[in-house]
């Protein structure tokens, strides 16, 4: 039975097909090129998904429903934002353009309403699952009352399937009792650089069936299932389902009439048959043909109008790759664009006039009763679906009160005593770690507040009243959620819970921890989240070779680096508890801020924004200093730095130390403080704010504001022109090397640059040059004076 949406759902698919090749070809064939280079944008792509989301988002699609759209089907996405009147000419004019819409979907970067930053390929499939998991955990607590529950949908390209991250969340999604999730793969057989192997998805169908999702093949279109019906019908059924992806390929290229030598010569003289095909035109049999279930929106509107369950579902959907174009099926069209002539011919084809390439309703017969249609659809109803919640105060921190102390215990006890005192805060806090949540000091957190589950699921150990110190209670009321070793699911986890205020309008203060060697792992992952403006704080804990006796493996380098140069990320590695806990209060507040983008004239930091915040910590006790902390010492930990020893007025050399180095560069200035005049030590909290402070006044500076000073420019003023720098890190030295460039002074950088081995913490801190006696050394031998440190080393 004709389904009554199906002449508008027919009209409007292509539309979309015009208006999303459109798009490209404008972008590489008329606009003009200033540089020369092929702008792409991935038509045949985009083809064969236009019956997939004209199907989805003109019928299926709820308001609360969330899409991530294949980053390929970017065109056919907006052009359906511009159907719909949402998305403006002049942004799709400058399509890959400055200013223009986005090569691939942005939330931060687009202007129309986008759900799911995707692009980098996997992640954006993946987050679904995890999005579905924290709308889940909004709906269990008591404050998630009346929340928006949605389905999770991603749209995927089948070679996005090859990327191990979507393999990693199918097993976290059977684990978690994953439901309300779609994942449309768009199974054109093709991929960038060939063609599916064959009986590929044989063997994926039977992964979904083993994490307990249901798959829905929807191989047939309308026109082919109807073909099978006739005399004849099933031959050319057993044909097609016998025909390999590559060869399907090449005839969709060739057309009509090499379709029916082709199918003659398996299937001629069989009477039936022979009279099916011939009954057809070139132009017939090649429709035919096409009509896969992918490229049939009537049948891809009625399996998804088909599930009635909330259980995770899978669908195939059988596509033509450039479906539609004259470069349908051609080996070589991902990449591939129509030439000016084709698409002449095309347009033509299409019935699209000259001049009239950009209107919405172009060759629309009745435009009155297509609008009409538009103004009913579901999804689009309730108008933008960027939704937003209060923000939440931040209780005061007080530091712990230990002589000796580790970082990363401080943060357990700080967590601990948030979890203790209660209130709002603490009641939106979520946190997570992949299968180290007892060794990074989460432990205390969760006794208390407990593991999420749907299902309350009770702890045997409790239950049989055998000691231990986890309490391994799940309950819908918990506010862990305990992942798999996969650093991939971490960052995305924290991806979805860090945008649970604008998909479902209630916020989270997510906190994800994890070894920090081990950032590098899911470092994919926490682009795209902070791509996506996704709030969080990342405690990566322990840190360099704090974990020395683990080996090499174990000890992180670069991950400072990463701290500085991760966009929307603000990184900090605090030295001490009191440091910290600072941190802590002030990130609480900073993931929930969301103004303007002018730099604070204090700062010259664009701390209006806000942003995620990444913590790097260690497991190694040092002695904490007794002091005050008053407001201006709080801002210039915030700020990055503050003088730990404030260098007099001829001051022959500083030590600028961040991190657990801090007991070595304080004996080291003890050390030169013998033969050396007004030494300094620099306490650097975050390199990154530093830096980012200092690079954008500079920019200021270049555009006309003299008064443009950053905090470190203002730290390091004072000292002499002769003044050395010694900088210290336990990771790589790079970090702090850029000291010496603010205001010219000479400096020696030292860190740790190369893999590390087993030892004690001190032998390895003497094995890389960060003990006291090397850091003194170095400084000796940068400054003149007489030696003082001849006897140290034997």
């Amino acid at each position: 039975m004709t389904r009554p949406d199906a002449p508008f759902l027919k009209i409007l698919e292509q539309r979309l097909l015009w208006l999303s090749h459109w798009m490209i070809h404008h972008a590489n064939h008329v606009r003009p090129k200033v540089d020369g280079i092929k702008v792409g944008g991935h038509q045949a792509s985009s083809a064969s998904m236009v019956s997939i989301m004209t199907a989805l988002y003109f019928s299926a699609l709820r308001p609360e429903d969330r899409v991530a759209v294949k980053p390929h089907a970017s065109p056919v996405f907006h052009a359906i934002q511009h159907l719909m009147g949402n998305l403006p000419r002049e942004k799709m004019e400058a399509f890959r353009g400055l200013g223009g819409v986005q090569s691939y979907p942005s939330r931060t970067k687009d202007v129309d309403d986008v759900d799911f930053s995707t692009g980098s390929v996997g992640l954006g499939v993946a987050i679904t699952a995890f999005a579905s998991l924290v709308q889940d955990y909004v709906q269990a607590k008591s404050w998630g009352e009346g929340a928006p529950m949605g389905r999770m949908i991603a749209l995927v390209g089948d070679a996005e399937l090859d990327e191990g991250n979507v393999y990693e969340t199918l097993q976290e999604g059977w684990k978690n009792d994953l439901r309300n999730c779609w994942w449309i793969i768009d199974y054109n057989r093709q991929s960038l650089d060939g063609i599916v192997r064959e009986g590929l998805f044989e063997r994926i169908e039977k992964i979904f069936g083993a994490f307990g999702w249901d798959v829905v093949r929807v191989k047939y279109g309308a026109l082919q299932r109807a073909a099978f019906e006739e005399p004849g019908g099933s031959a050319l059924r057993e044909w097609i389902d016998a025909c390999t992806n590559q060869e399907y390929s090449a005839l969709t290229f060739m057309g009509g009439a090499v379709w029916r030598k082709r199918l003659l010569d398996d299937l001629g003289d069989q009477g039936d048959v022979t009279a099916l095909i011939e009954r057809r035109s070139d132009r017939e049999l090649a429709a035919l043909m096409e009509n896969l279930g992918g490229n049939c929106v009537e049948t891809m509107a009625d399996a998804f109008a088909a599930i009635d369950h909330d259980r995770p579902t899978c669908f195939l959907a059988y596509t033509v790759k450039g479906w539609g174009t004259p470069i349908a099926g051609h080996k070589d069209n991902h990449g591939g664009l129509m030439t000016a002539k084709q698409f002449a011919r095309w347009q033509e084809h299409m019935g699209v006039p000259e001049g009239e390439e950009w209107e919405r309703f172009a060759t629309v017969r009745d435009v009155g009763a297509l609008q009409g249609f538009l103004d009913r659809v579901p999804f689009f109803a309730r108008g933008p679906r960027r939704l937003s919640d209060a923000r939440i105060a931040a209780p005061a921190i007080e530091a712990a009160s230990e002589r000796e102390i580790s970082t990363q215990m401080a943060f357990g006890k700080i967590l601990d005593g948030i979890a203790k005192g209660g209130g709002d805060l603490a009641d939106r806090i979520l946190t997570t770690s992949p299968d180290v949540t007892g060794t990074t000091s989460l432990g205390p957190w969760v006794n208390r507040r407990k593991l999420f589950a749907r299902k309350a699921q009770t702890d045997a150990f409790i239950e049989h009243r055998i000691p231990s110190t986890a309490k391994w209670e799940f309950t819908p009321e918990g506010q862990h959620i305990e992942l798999g070793i996969a650093e991939m699911n971490l960052f995305l986890l924290l991806g979805a819970a860090g945008l649970s205020h604008s998909l479902f309008g209630r916020r989270l203060i997510p906190i994800g921890t994890l070894y920090d060697p081990f950032v590098n792992r899911g470092l994919d992952a926490l682009t795209y989240a902070c791509y996506q403006d996704a709030r969080f704080i990342v405690v990566g804990t322990p840190s360099g070779v704090t974990l020395a006796p683990e080996g090499g493996a174990h000890q992180s380098v670069g991950t400072p680096l990463v701290g500085m140069s991760q966009d929307g990320l603000a990184a900090f590695e605090p030295a001490f508890a009191d440091e910290l806990g600072v941190i802590l209060e002030w990130a609480f507040d900073y993931l929930q801020r969301d103004g303007d983008h002018e730099p604070d004239a204090r700062t010259w930091l664009r701390d209006a924004t806000g942003g995620s915040v990444y913590l790097r910590l260690t497991t190694n006790p040092i002695e904490q200093p007794k002091r005050e902390m008053t407001r201006a010492l709080r801002e210039a930990i915030v700020d990055g730095a503050y003088w730990l020893r404030e260098p007099g007025p001829n001051a022959e050399a500083v030590i600028a130390f961040q991190g657990a180095v801090a007991p070595e560069a304080i004996a080291a200035a003890g050390m030169l403080a013998e033969g050396r005049r007004d030494i300094g030590v620099l306490a650097v909290t975050s390199a990154d704010r530093l830096h980012a402070g200092w690079s954008a006044a500079q920019r200021a500076r270049a555009a006309g504001r003299p008064e443009a000073r950053a905090h470190v420019e203002s730290l390091l003023a004072p000292l002499p022109p002769h003044c050395a720098l010694i900088t210290a890190i336990d990771g790589h030295p790079a970090t702090l090397s850029w000291l010496g460039s603010v205001h010219g002074h000479r400096t020696i950088p030292l860190g740790v640059e190369h893999f590390g081995q087993t030892g004690t913490i001190g032998d390895l801190y003497r094995h890389y040059g960060i003990d006291a006696v090397s850091i003194a050394q170095r400084a000796e031998a940068l400054t003149v004076g007489r030696p003082m440190l001849a006897r140290a080393r034997r």
